[in-house]
């Protein structure tokens, strides 16, 4: 391994820590309807539990209203009932083989919840990505044990990789007023 290799591998690594952030704030609810929300949720489909995407259509029918339409008119019960089980605060009403989803505007009490939420994300992703600076110095001073570099490069090399760091925690925070913003916003 080289310090060419430890910075990639950081790099890498804290590009993954991002966008699981990105994907955890993008369940956190706003109180407009976004085909995304309901990604996660598993339907039983013929006994096997599979993703509501791939058994229905999800679209957004006005901005706090989504329309979900089964491929198969005998999933839409099924499909409705594992929306509403989802335990995301939804109550899916049908309308001949369309289920409209209409999303309830959140209480500031409950937008306050979800601001803490995204900053506890944001301090998860945060502390992975000082995890991973710290394996990468870990990293780079075995190579100067087993004497594959200079301390002079290694010196540089850790300075890089703080600086790394920190251009992926300023990253974080813009996520997070980002965030916020579109949370607070009625």
């Amino acid at each position: 391994m080289t310090i060419v290799d430890v910075k990639k591998n950081t790099d890498v690594r804290m590009h993954k820590s991002i966008d699981t952030l990105k994907t955890d704030l993008a369940k956190v609810r706003t109180g407009r309807a976004h085909v995304g929300m309901l990604d996660h949720i598993m339907v039983d489909y013929y006994g096997n539990p599979t993703q509501l995407t791939q058994v229905a259509n999800v679209t957004l029918v006005d901005a706090r209203t989504l329309g979900v339409q089964p491929w198969e008119k005998k999933m839409v019960s099924v499909v409705e009932k594992a929306i509403r089980d989802a335990d995301l605060g939804l109550n899916p009403s049908t309308q001949g083989d369309l289920i409209r989803v209409p999303t309830p505007a959140l209480t500031e009490e409950r937008r306050k919840e979800m601001v803490k939420l995204v900053k506890s994300e944001a301090e998860d992703a945060k502390i992975a990505i000082r995890n991973i600076r710290r394996d990468a110095n870990e990293g780079l001073k075995k190579l100067i044990k087993d004497k594959e570099c200079s301390e002079d490069d290694e010196r540089r090399a850790q300075d890089e990789i703080q600086k790394m760091t920190d251009k992926f925690v300023a990253e974080i925070d813009k996520l997070v007023v980002d965030k916020e913003k579109e949370v607070l916003t009625v």
